[in-house]
């Protein structure tokens, strides 16, 4: 499991530890991934990602997980986004058919 959050696909960097002595030893930047679980009214169930916390903030600033999908455009979501968002289209789809 890649440490990568699932909606901005923001990841590990690297850079350095920089002593008093001016040594340097290579170290790594963690984003700060959070296990989340969001209600998808479209689905009707909720759906686990791991979502870094500014991804978290902005979800909820949109309004949802659906409509933060929806709202975005497909080349700015990473791969997993971009299947919960089929699946959320597909199932708007089925519902206005139904009706």
């Amino acid at each position: 499991m890649a440490r990568r959050c699932a909606i901005t696909g923001k990841g590990v960097l690297t850079g350095n530890n920089v002593s008093h002595a001016n040594n340097r030893t290579r170290r790594r930047f963690l984003p700060n991934l959070q296990e989340v679980s969001l209600l998808s009214d479209a689905l009707g169930q909720t759906v686990r990602l791991r979502l870094c916390t500014n991804g978290l903030k902005t979800v909820e600033h949109n309004g949802g997980i659906d409509s933060y999908l929806l709202s975005v455009s497909d080349t700015k979501l990473p791969a997993e986004a971009l299947r919960l968002k089929r699946r959320i289209q597909r199932a708007l789809a089925s519902k206005a058919e139904a009706a």
